[in-house]
């Protein structure tokens, strides 16, 4: 669990806080045991009276001052632990809001991620401001500086920022979710997860693909299962000039008709399209639900493999490119046939 992760961690920064403390201490105390009997206890106090004083004097100690704000060790030391322990607090309340949100029904995986990242920067930013009110730092004394930080950002991070704001566009807009089927540069590809960054696809490979934000908003991008999992497919099938039509007709029909993954509603059709070169060209349609490329397109195969079968019982020829040479000459080709 991640919660005990961040307990760990914490656990032990503070075991080695107080074993580094302990062992100075008694390093002191060792080393006056040495002396005199009598002299033991005066000799101790009077370390520890000097190692009090040198951590008082420690943690007051000046390290810069702003604007007439001074920053001591002390101050320092109990910003970098609040930012420490505050990043760990956020991990830990934003992860228990993911789960609390992912496990309401009405509440898809993507809203869920949205508000988490939202609630997530949103306080990060508040623990970074309150460790800078504890450094006892104005925030007008970073306005020089911030300004040419945010210049030197703008032009250094443009492509980063770009693909930060893209991230909120998607998981606000949605134009692609988790579990979506999208078709990227001629790659098919399940989307995984919606980042602030990237977004986490994965082909029919099984090959991860991380895709900046960015390219979703800047290219076309299609998505196969936007608003419903049916598409249509198409079979093209080429027979013989002289082959009886409506049986070819009646025969794709059937062999889409009998596979149990074809959508009865809407229902398969064919269409008469073109009277090619070789052959006569029918086009069969018919509805799947797409659940993934390899549903798509194993359907398709049982249906070619059925096409085939009937056809061959039927006795219709499927298609294929021929040529009829015709050689027009003014007297008889000679021929001869040549001994080897």
């Amino acid at each position: 669990m991640k919660f005990e992760k961040y307990h760990s961690r914490l656990y032990l920064v503070l075991i080695l806080f107080i074993c580094l403390n302990g062992l100075t201490v008694e390093k002191v105390f060792s080393e006056e045991i040495k002396t005199s009997n009598n002299s033991t206890i005066v000799i101790s106090d009077r370390s520890y009276k000097n190692i009090n004083q040198m951590v008082i004097d420690l943690s007051n100690f000046e390290l810069w001052s702003i604007d007439g704000h001074v920053v001591t060790v002390k101050k320092a030391a109990s910003s970098l632990l609040i930012l420490f322990l505050g990043i760990l607090l956020i991990k830990f309340i934003s992860w228990l809001i993911k789960k609390r949100l992912s496990s309401h029904p009405s509440i898809n995986e993507n809203t869920a991620s949205l508000i988490q990242k939202i609630i997530y920067y949103f306080l990060v930013i508040f623990v970074l401001l309150f460790a800078l009110r504890v450094l006892n730092i104005p925030l007008t004394a970073f306005t020089f500086l911030g300004g040419a930080l945010a210049i030197g950002i703008g032009f250094g991070t443009q492509t980063i920022m770009s693909n930060f704001i893209s991230g909120f566009i998607l998981l606000a807009e949605r134009p692609i979710r988790v579990g979506d089927l999208i078709q990227l540069e001629n790659n098919f590809a399940t989307v995984e997860s919606v980042g602030v960054r990237c977004t986490r696809i994965r082909t029919a490979d099984n090959v991860h693909i991380l895709v900046p934000n960015s390219k979703f908003l800047d290219q076309s991008i299609t998505n196969w299962t936007l608003s419903d999992k049916r598409v249509r497919v198409k079979i093209t099938v080429g027979v013989l000039y002289g082959s009886p039509v409506r049986d070819v007709e009646k025969l794709l029909l059937e062999s889409a008709s009998k596979h149990n993954d074809v959508n009865k509603n809407p229902a398969p059709y064919v269409r008469f399209s073109d009277f090619g070169d070789n052959a006569l060209i029918f086009d069969l349609y018919f509805w799947v639900n797409m659940i993934n490329l390899y549903e798509r397109k194993r359907i398709s195969s049982d249906i070619r493999f059925s096409i085939d079968e009937l056809f061959r019982t039927a006795g219709i020829v499927i298609a294929f490119p021929q040529r009829d040479i015709h050689i027009d000459t003014l007297k008889p080709l000679d021929i001869r046939i040549m001994d080897q």
